[in-house]
């Protein structure tokens, strides 16, 4: 027996599984004595109470039509007060999902409630459908499509997170119904059988909502700051820095073991592939940040790249980070990364500078914005550090982390900046206090991701990457070829770091260029988005469609991704 052949499904249905989950967490795991101990975790409703293992996939979702008049709130999860509009209270606060606009694009309705976490959605058991906006009725599908007119649209966001464990994800559609509904002569004319067409007719969008905000964003130019932590925990295994004993190659390099520096190494120069493999229109630099040599009594940041569009050129600077830190961190008083006075190490590490100046590595990277970014272009800074700052108050006053960042939110100097922040088992509640978009306040926690496990530090990357071009399009086709591709099989696997050349559609679910969903929780969104064309014949008067979506999971341990076997 393996893996895939002990596991146990849930149907969809409404109301019990919507989004639904189905069979979720498939591993293996030796148990001994020549044994092997084989375990399924499958979600499960009893008493409204929802019941899971050590995977546990949660979601929650906004969903709009736009009948001619613009965009309105049909359905959500959660929903407090039931009026289509995302919503939850707690601790007796309100938060709801038009709290949350963005503010440079006009279609926009806003973002999925950035406080749904792990701890914060409730159980879908607790799903209201809501009612159809034409007939009143109560929906008996997530989706349901009725009295369609040419021009109408709709879209669907859902926000995936994984609690626990890693694991693969697929998204899947059920419950798929299509009537020709009531023959009018006009259609009868074209469609003397009245059938189903309106699947056919609608146009239909789904991809990776990367800002969740229920909008399909295009390409733009963006001017990108990565300023990263070179202190001695991000290499120097006597304060943290070695990961694993596991061997890790990066683009070339092979190391005998695995450290922070390393991770961040392989982490953004795949950030810089994928933004050349997309055609970007990107100019990237990269800023560093260190502590102070004793003696000293200066903090070693500077620039390790200035902003260019060639981006082979950030790939360079961004190569042999061990050898390029280690000479901030142990070379002779005021070295640079370029001197190569450093021990790289892992395992040495004597007489390195101590503590960490974020504040100074966000000021450098804010002045190399102001100085070579472009005029039209969005500006972000991405700050990832595994370690507490200093905080401007000592003796030496130097810049506050939190300072620095609300000066580059604000574009003081020019230009506003978004802030996403990286915090690698370091001061979680400065790099959050830090993130925000331009011209916001901080505390944002969508630009903001904690990690427990440094081993993610590559995926947070690759998803930053995504944003930073287009959302990537997993398919664009009719609903109804759509429909089918969800609903086939084990429907289309989802990718979990989106820098990866990986097709969704092309590709087998067990490609190496698709990676699990990392296990902490942090939001991913994917959307739905369709339309009947305004130049649609008589042959869908009448018709009506409806369908349920779910994202079915598995642990990532053990399994390869290729997802259960299917049976005839």
């Amino acid at each position: 027996m393996n893996d895939k052949e002990n596991i146990d499904t849930i149907g969809l249905s409404r109301r019990t599984v919507l989004a639904g989950l189905g069979a979720v967490g498939i591993a293996s795991a030796g148990a001994g004595l020549g044994t092997t101990a084989y375990f399924n975790d499958t979600e499960s409703f009893e008493g409204n109470q929802l019941t899971a293992g050590q995977l546990d996939l949660l979601v929650d979702w906004q969903q709009t039509y736009d009948f001619g008049d613009g965009r309105q709130f049909v359905s959500a999860h959660p929903d407090h007060d039931g009026d289509g509009e995302q919503s939850i209270e707690i601790d007796g606060e309100v938060s709801k999902y038009s709290d949350f606009p963005d503010e440079e694009d006009e279609d926009s309705n806003g973002a999925n409630i950035p406080t749904l976490d792990c701890e914060t959605i409730p159980p879908l058991s607790e799903a209201n459908f809501n009612v159809d906006p034409v007939t009143g009725e109560e929906m008996e599908t997530l989706v349901q499509l009725t009295d369609v007119k040419p021009g109408d649209s709709g879209e669907i966001t859902f926000s995936l997170h994984l609690c626990d464990n890693p694991g693969y994800i697929w998204m899947q559609a059920g419950n798929i119904s299509e009537s020709g509904g009531a023959g009018t002569e006009p259609e009868l004319i074209v469609d003397p059988d009245n059938m189903g067409d309106l699947g056919d007719a609608i146009n239909a969008k789904l991809w990776y909502d990367e800002d969740c905000d229920n909008v399909y964003d295009a390409a733009r130019p963006v001017d990108i700051m990565l300023t990263l932590d070179f202190s001695g925990s991000m290499l120097y295994d006597r304060f943290g820095g070695v990961v694993s004993s596991d061997p890790i190659a990066i683009n070339g390099s092979n190391y005998t073991e695995t450290t922070k520096i390393d991770l961040v190494e392989l982490g953004t120069r795949q950030f810089i592939d994928f933004l050349q493999s997309a055609g970007a229109d990107v100019q990237v630099g990269v800023a560093y940040f260190d502590g102070e040599k004793q003696g000293d009594n200066e903090p070693r940041t500077g620039i390790l790249q200035t902003l260019t569009s060639d981006l082979s050129v950030v790939d360079g600077a961004l190569s042999g980070l061990r050898q390029k830190l280690a000479n901030v961190v142990s070379g002779s008083a005021g070295s640079t990364p370029f001197d190569g006075d450093g021990d790289p190490n892992p395992f040495a590490g004597g007489g390195i500078a101590t503590g960490t100046y974020i504040g100074e590595g966000v000021d450098d990277a804010q002045g190399e914005l102001d100085a070579n970014g472009r005029a039209s272009a969005d500006k972000r800074n991405i700050v990832l550090s595994d370690g507490e700052s200093f905080n401007g108050t000592g003796s030496t006053q130097f810049s506050s982390p939190i300072g620095a960042a609300d000066d580059a939110r604000a574009a003081s100097p020019s230009p506003a900046t978004d802030v996403f922040t990286i915090n690698v088992n370091g001061s979680a509640s400065t790099l959050l206090a830090m993130a925000g978009p331009a011209g916001g306040s901080g505390g944002d926690s969508t630009f903001f991701n904690d990690l427990d496990d440094p081993l993610n530090i590559p995926t947070v990357f690759g998803n930053l990457a995504a944003q930073a071009t287009q959302e990537k399009i997993i398919m664009e086709d009719s609903l109804a070829n759509v429909l089918a591709e969800l609903a086939d099989g084990n429907g289309i696997p989802l990718d979990g770091n989106r820098s990866t050349l990986y097709d969704e559609l092309s590709d087998p679910a067990d490609d190496p260029d698709r990676d699990a969903f990392r296990g902490d929780g942090v939001m991913h969104c994917v959307a739905l988005e369709w339309e009947l064309p305004l130049d649609v014949g008589n042959e869908v008067q009448g018709d009506t469609l409806g369908f349920d979506l779910s994202f079915y999971t598995e642990q990532a341990r053990h399994n390869d991704g290729a997802g259960p076997s299917q049976t005839a």
